[in-house]
């Protein structure tokens, strides 16, 4: 395998990580708002997936604006975090609050990987004076910190609930 050595290339392959992340998510948000029974955190699911569907559109723009066609790069960063979730769901069958707290930090680390992929690639881009790009990227962000702040939100919530539920039983 030739050695990389540019940085555009490096550019493009981890905005092809961000894209294959977001296509896996429009995939699997569905699938949590299923779980979830917790209406605050089901409603977060299913607003969030129209987000990232917008931030798969985002991201696709992105490849068009460097003049090249979207390619998604399989992320083992984001398959990580669903195998986890896979994993749990089917060894230790919990409860519904117990599931609805796992989905709360699986949650948050998502977008914690997100957050991180994103704000990399804007100090590229626009180090690389792509601002048409960082621009585009820069609105995913931003939602996806909102989406983070919300899922914590959720999350303090329930563990609250689960603490109060334990002291009491």
């Amino acid at each position: 395998m030739a050695e990389m050595t540019d940085p555009r290339k490096l550019f493009l392959h981890e905005l092809g990580d961000v894209l294959y992340a977001e296509q896996m998510l429009v995939k699997t948000l569905p699938k949590l708002q299923e779980e979830a029974s917790d209406d605050e955190l089901a409603q977060a699911f299913e607003d969030h997936l129209a987000e990232t569907t917008q931030h798969v559109a985002n991201v696709e723009a992105a490849f068009e604006a460097l003049g090249e066609k979207p390619k998604a790069e399989r992320c083992p960063g984001i398959e990580g975090i669903k195998t986890e979730h896979d994993e749990f769901v089917a060894k230790e069958s919990p409860s519904a609050g117990i599931l609805d707290a796992f989905l709360t930090g699986s949650g948050a680390r998502v977008e914690h990987y997100e957050i991180a992929a994103y704000e990399g690639l804007i100090t590229t881009a626009r180090a690389m004076a792509e601002n048409e790009v960082a621009d585009l990227l820069s609105g995913n962000l931003q939602q996806e910190k909102e989406a983070l702040k919300l899922i914590q939100a959720i999350g303090k919530r329930l563990a609250q609930a689960q603490a109060e539920a334990a002291v009491t039983a």
